[in-house]
């Protein structure tokens, strides 16, 4: 009997059929290589482990809600040496007669994927700058409004609205209600964040939720909020989770609170501690300005003992003119008793002078003395102007460039330097120097005239 003869494909096919059927979902562990992402958005790599390795795919397709899976793909990047647990079933690639694994989800080892996908983005945030100190905008001391993004009921919501009514009752609040969890939630956050910015008014937003898993506060871990956060013109301040809780942002945040009502004291100050610190202020500032009076006063007492008078002053400088003004006027007498003395003892010689013309002669004298005594006080200092201006101008004019000016020259011999007065002192084709007013010359004689 003949037995039955497959074909290659058939083959395959009954193998696949055999592989499927024996081998439900399973669950395999391995280290990821030889990975590739084409364009057709599928994921391709092996898995292998010390003695042995199998293809794996990753198909782009729809996925259970709770696999750790987002838009067809997995949350977190699959890196090449990572250790992996795989959900899969077995299955024959036919063309070419291989096995591999159709993988549905995938763990990493010892961690979950939500923490590596935590990690991941982290690091890569990190590196692109967002979470430097340098771009962190400072918290206003005392803002006029604020913006609280979170959940609309729950207990984050009264907390934060109580402490800031408590802490300054008269602060503005704006909510943003958003939900806190779940897929949709990335997306309401980030249209609350760019919603505030576009009004334009609020000094400081404050990001806000409860403690909870890593699941439960995984929308404050997306890079989408995380660049709404870092992008925002207004400063943030996240309050996401317990103290002892992480998130994306709150590293990206320009501050961290470690709870939501630690968020309500940090964002606005106690309203009776700033009234008091005012009085404080004020007090000090009011002792302080006693104490710069004080100080003034007794600096203006010492300078003012220190500076006389100034009627002191001007008496003293009144007594100085009195005595000046009685000097003068005692000099001016002696001067006038003197020229009548002066005038006297000249009247007893002429009444000894029998000649009449000579008594006329010094009478008229007398009489032009005494003109000239009365003005001579005046004109002392004018009469001494004039004639040093006489002796200047007959210096001048006895000085030789007066004598240059007026068109004279002096002539010399140039062998001997003697000075040439007459025609007979030179001969003919001497060389002589000559010098004018304004500089000198030489030249030779060609011809003399006798006169």
């Amino acid at each position: 009997m003949m037995k039955e003869i497959l074909t290659v494909s058939a083959l395959n096919d009954q193998i696949k059929d055999l592989l499927e059927a024996g081998f439900a979902l399973l669950w395999v562990e391995g280290e990821v290589s030889n990975l590739r992402r084409p364009a057709s958005g599928h994921v391709y790599f092996t898995l292998k482990d010390e003695k042995s390795q199998i293809r794996a795919v990753i198909f782009r397709s729809p996925f259970a809600p709770k696999t750790p899976f987002q838009n067809h793909r997995p949350v977190f990047d699959l890196e090449e040496g990572m250790s992996m647990i795989c959900r899969a079933r077995v299955s024959v690639y036919q063309p070419r007669g291989e096995y591999q694994l159709i993988v549905d989800t995938v763990e990493p080892k010892g961690i979950g994927a939500l923490q590596m996908a935590f990690e991941q983005l982290k690091n890569r945030l990190e590196k692109e700058g967002l979470f430097d100190a340098v771009h962190k905008k400072q918290i206003p001391f005392l803002p006029e409004r604020i913006g609280i993004i979170t959940s609309a009921t729950g207990a984050v919501i009264r907390d934060i609205l109580t402490i800031t009514r408590r802490r300054f009752p008269s602060v503005d609040i704006l909510v943003a209600p958003v939900r806190v969890q779940g897929s949709e939630a990335p997306a309401e956050i980030i249209q609350a964040i760019d919603q505030m910015n576009a009004i334009g008014d609020i000094d400081v937003m404050i990001l806000a939720r409860g403690g909870g898993s890593l699941e439960d506060l995984a929308p404050f871990n997306d890079e989408g909020v995380a660049r709404a956060i870092f992008r925002s013109r207004i400063p943030v301040i996240s309050a996401v989770g317990h103290e002892t809780d992480f998130t994306i942002a709150d590293f990206v945040s320009d501050l961290r609170a470690p709870t939501p009502s630690a968020a309500a004291e940090l964002v606005v100050p106690m309203k009776q501690d700033l009234i008091a610190s005012l009085e404080n202020l004020h007090h000090r500032m009011f002792h302080l300005y006693r104490r710069m009076m004080n100080r003034f006063k007794e600096r203006l007492n010492l300078l003012r003992e220190r500076l006389k008078d100034p009627k002191r002053r001007l008496a003293d400088f009144r007594l100085f003119a009195d005595d000046r003004l009685e000097k003068l006027q005692q000099i001016f007498h002696h001067k006038t008793q003197g020229r009548k003395h002066d005038l006297i003892r000249l009247e007893s010689r002429l009444h000894q002078v029998c000649p009449l013309i000579h008594i006329r002669d010094h009478q008229f004298a007398l009489d032009h003395l005494r003109k000239n005594m009365i003005a001579e006080t005046g004109n002392t200092i004018e009469r001494f102007n004039n004639r040093l201006y006489s002796l200047t101008a007959m210096l001048n004019s006895l000085s030789p460039l007066a004598v240059l000016k007026r068109g004279y020259s002096i002539v010399r011999r140039l062998s001997d330097g003697e000075i040439i007065r007459r025609a007979d002192d030179i001969s003919l084709g001497c060389d002589v120097h000559v010098k004018v007013l304004s500089g000198s010359f030489e030249t030779r004689v060609t011809k003399i005239y006798e006169e």
